[in-house]
């Protein structure tokens, strides 16, 4: 379809521009403006780690049997504007976390959705998806700017009757609710021989190979929250100003961009799928290992590694999928994926990291002791990178043309 990619395109930005405008600056606002605790600010954030793990599923089944899926995102993305901006003005504990769960289990099942429409519509998702996914990080950088942006010149971070994130992610999501009605239409399959798409999709687990893949994801998703929530403080243990630490994490999300738009496909097309995902993998233990270099600059160059191991790991893993699912059952099969990653591992990972954040403290100066903290999650996923490549084998290649 003419123009197909860049509608596409424009859908991966704006849906990730939803998510970047509040996620990374909201936690600061919770305990320091509303005075929130550790534990509540950390629930609010985890709505969206438990609504992966129940909405996704449902979603699929909807746009896989009833419901067109451009209809269902539209949907999704402008009721979720309305639940953004009454958790905006909320400033007590209970209505803004019921406030922000009923958000999650709208906005989770779109993470599954962009995929699988993308999929449906790439005339080749192997050289395509990448560069349209590409869209999504710099949708993230760019509404992650504009906060700095609109804080800079309209002192927006000042007010005291609402929240300015969920205020500016509200507008986002209803512009992306309705840019939706233009995607191309993407009808369920209601002569599928199964009514119940989801149950084909966890049949997949029958195979093997599936099998080790969905588990060796589950597990590499909970070692990653060993960066998402502590990079910021390490960064600044290790000399790196207050007001520099947003800047100097983009480096990850620029990273990311390059290997999506330009490297992904070339891996998929000279190493396939089993050996790109083992090198995401790997990506993850590298960076933790120079972590423990006791030099800033090491440290803020392996940021870069972050690219390789989300876009070789995480975004190849949607492509495998999408090459596994039979035509019926994408949006299903997607699903589970986001439930075994963004839900479950995500959901388990955060306890997991906050529990070895407190272990490696010290109990007399409060510190954490960095090195053996971030050895941690290094062993563990060199320990799922042997595992994937003694057991799994890319099985998928008869599917390609499908895909």
């Amino acid at each position: 379809m003419p123009g197909i990619v860049v509608r596409l395109s424009v859908m991966m930005f704006l849906q990730f521009s939803v998510w970047g405008a509040w996620f990374t600056a909201l936690y600061p606002y919770l305990t320091e403006n509303l005075g929130f605790t550790g534990p509540q600010a950390s629930g609010i954030f985890g709505t969206l780690w438990l609504a992966c793990m129940i909405a996704p599923m449902i979603g699929g089944q909807i746009v896989d049997r009833f419901f067109p899926t451009q209809i269902f995102l539209a949907f999704a993305h402008l009721a979720g504007a309305v639940l953004l901006y009454l958790a905006s003005v909320q400033t007590n504990y209970g209505p803004m976390w019921y406030c922000a769960l009923l958000y999650g289990l709208l906005y989770a099942p779109t993470l599954a959705l962009v995929v699988s429409i993308s999929m449906h519509h790439l005339a080749d998702p192997d050289k395509q998806f990448g560069p349209v996914r590409t869209w999504g990080t710099v949708g993230w950088i760019l509404a992650g700017w504009s906060v700095t942006v609109i804080r800079t010149l309209f002192h927006t971070q000042t007010w005291t009757d609402r929240s300015d994130l969920f205020t500016i992610a509200s507008v986002l999501s209803l512009i992306t609710g309705l840019y939706c009605f233009a995607l191309p239409h993407t009808p369920p399959k209601r002569e599928a021989a199964n009514p119940f798409a989801f149950l084909e999709a966890i049949a997949l687990l029958k195979d093997r190979n599936f099998l080790v893949f969905m588990l060796c994801s589950f597990v590499v998703t909970t070692e990653l929250q060993f960066y998402y929530i502590p990079t910021a403080a390490f960064l600044q243990d290790g000399g790196v100003s207050a007001e520099w630490v947003t800047t100097v994490l983009t480096t990850a999300q620029i990273a990311e961009i390059v290997v999506l738009a330009f490297l992904l496909r070339i891996s998929l097309k000279r190493y396939g799928v089993r050996r790109t995902m083992a090198i995401g993998i790997l990506a993850w233990p590298l960076r933790y290992f120079l972590f423990t270099v006791p030099s800033l600059p090491v440290i803020i160059a392996s940021l870069t590694l972050h690219g390789f191991g989300y876009a070789f790991f995480f975004v190849a893993s949607q492509i495998y999928v999408d090459r596994k699912a039979s035509s019926d059952t994408r949006a299903s099969a997607q699903a589970l994926l986001t439930f075994f990653t963004l839900g479950l591992g995500n959901f388990l990972g955060t306890m997991f990291t906050g529990w070895c954040l407190e272990w490696f403290k010290n109990v007399e100066t409060g510190a954490t002791n960095w090195t053996p903290f971030f050895l941690v999650p290094a062993g563990i996923c060199i320990a799922v990178a042997i595992i994937f490549l003694t057991l799994f084998r890319d099985d998928a290649h008869g599917a390609a043309e499908q895909a």
